[in-house]
Formats: C-alpha cells, structure tokens, sequence
C-alpha cells in the first residue's frame, strides 16, 4: 500500500478500481483478513470452510471476516460457482488496488485504523524478509533482490515511486490470465531516508 502518487503518472488501468477511503483501510487493519485477501489472490476463490483449513483458523471466525471484507467492497461471491444452498465461494474483487491517502488528509482516529494496517503489513513483510533468507538454494533464481543507497530531492522520490508504480502495471495479470510457469511472487519497495534530520 502507498501514499496516493500523481494522479497523471499513476492513473489506474481500464477495469481497476483504487480505494483510499478510511473505511476501507479500517476493514484491512487486520493480520487475518490480509491472509485471506493473500490466499484467495494466489490460489483462487475458495469457501469458508477450505479458508478456515488452510490458515488454521474455525470456520465460525473466517465467515466473520469474509463478511467484513465483503462490506469493504473487496470480496464478493464468485460467478463460476453456484452454492445451490450450499457453501458461498469466495473471490477477491478484480482490480481493486488500496492507496493509502496522505497522512495530513486523515482524522486522528483514521490514522489510528492506517497505522494498525501498516503494522500489519510491516510484519508480514518481516515474515517475507524471513522466508527469503531461510529460502532452499533451488529457489534462488526465484527471489532475487537488491538493496541500494541514492541520494534524491524529495521530487526525485516520487518519481522513483510514479516509476515503480508504472512498472507494476507492465507485468501485473491476473492469476486467470497467468501462464502455466508463472508463479505468485510477492514485490515490495519502499524508501527512507538515512540521516536524522534532527542530527
């Protein structure tokens, strides 16, 4: 999730839908429900029941989630599955991508719902960070990575960001229109500066 770019550098492509809204951000802030939206983007729609099996978690508790994010807008039953009285399966929304509007935009309790997000998106990144450390030496060629030091105007930064945006959208598909070698790979970038600006 980012700080909203540009708008004429980083304009969504036809289909996607960008979400910004504290309400939104609020029905994320929550470690199970990014697993859920995480499962379902990289093995496809599922029930309740199959969501409950894999995360380790009771099914009573996954429906629960399931129906917050379903009133955030970012999952809705899946098409290509009836449940005929049956169990609902779960899709998550195609095209929908989360911003994070600037911090100076919120209220003080939507900041609040922003930072809990952003904690748990940082430990879920330090479980990333973990993986690729601990990844078997097969799968090098799938994990590259680089760490860089530049020295930017804040301008220079943003653009750096607008580039990488547009660079996500060069190879993002979805996993239906994936080939049979593709994999689910997940990208991170981020930047911060080094010195203390107190210093």
């Amino acid at each position: 999730m980012t700080e909203s770019p540009h708008q004429d550098r980083t304009a969504p492509h036809q289909g996607q839908r960008t979400v910004s809204d504290p309400a939104t951000l609020k029905a994320l802030a929550h470690p199970l429900r990014l697993r859920i939206l995480r499962r379902l983007a990289t093995a496809g729609p599922a029930t309740a029941t199959a969501l409950a099996s894999v995360l380790d978690q009771n099914t009573g508790t996954l429906s629960y989630h399931l129906r917050q994010l379903e009133r955030a807008g970012l999952v809705e039953d899946d098409p290509d599955h009836t449940t005929n009285g049956r169990e609902r399966w779960w899709r998550g929304v195609r095209g929908t991508e989360v911003r994070r509007p600037p911090r100076s935009d919120l209220s003080a309790a939507e900041r609040v719902a922003v930072e809990e997000l952003d904690r748990a998106h940082l430990q879920e990144d330090i479980d990333l960070v973990r993986r690729h450390a601990d990844r078997p030496a097969e799968e090098d060629e799938w994990a590259p990575g680089s760490r860089s030091t530049l020295h930017l105007t804040q301008e220079e930064l943003r653009e750096f960001h607008d580039a990488y945006l547009e660079l996500l959208q060069r190879f993002r598909r979805h996993r239906t229109e994936a080939g049979p070698d593709t994999r689910p790979v997940a990208v991170r970038w981020f930047g911060i500066p080094l010195d203390d600006p107190r210093d």
